[in-house]
């Protein structure tokens, strides 16, 4: 049975709740970060399932795979960010967030690969 809409795509909502973690994990970076590091974090979380979701109404096989591959380039830059703030603010908790993309890395790749 096909989905009526990218909604219902496991990778969408994956992807979702991680913009959501990383919204909640950025609140806690120092002010100093509010146009830096936390910005750019937040708009690779949300890149993710912007072209889930635009990939999702494409005709063209190949417009799907450009939408899903800049998606995978958007986590991989996310993880990068990450991995930076995990040294920068060390006492926070990134493990949620880490769990979800790689779980959502995985199905993007699988996207790729199909």
């Amino acid at each position: 049975m096909a989905t009526k809409s990218f909604k219902e795509l496991i990778v969408w909502q994956k992807s979702r709740d991680l913009a959501v973690e990383i919204y909640k994990l950025t609140e806690d970076f120092p002010r100093s970060e509010l146009y830096g590091l936390s910005i750019q974090m937040r708009r690779a979380a949300i890149s993710i399932s912007s072209n889930i979701a635009e990939s999702y109404n494409r005709f063209h096989s190949k417009e799907k795979r450009q939408f899903i591959s800049i998606a995978y380039g958007s986590g991989s830059e996310l993880e990068s960010q990450i991995e930076i703030s995990k040294l920068l603010f060390s006492k926070l908790n990134y493990q949620s967030s880490e769990v979800l993309l790689k779980e959502i890395m995985k199905l993007l790749n699988k996207f790729l690969h199909y």
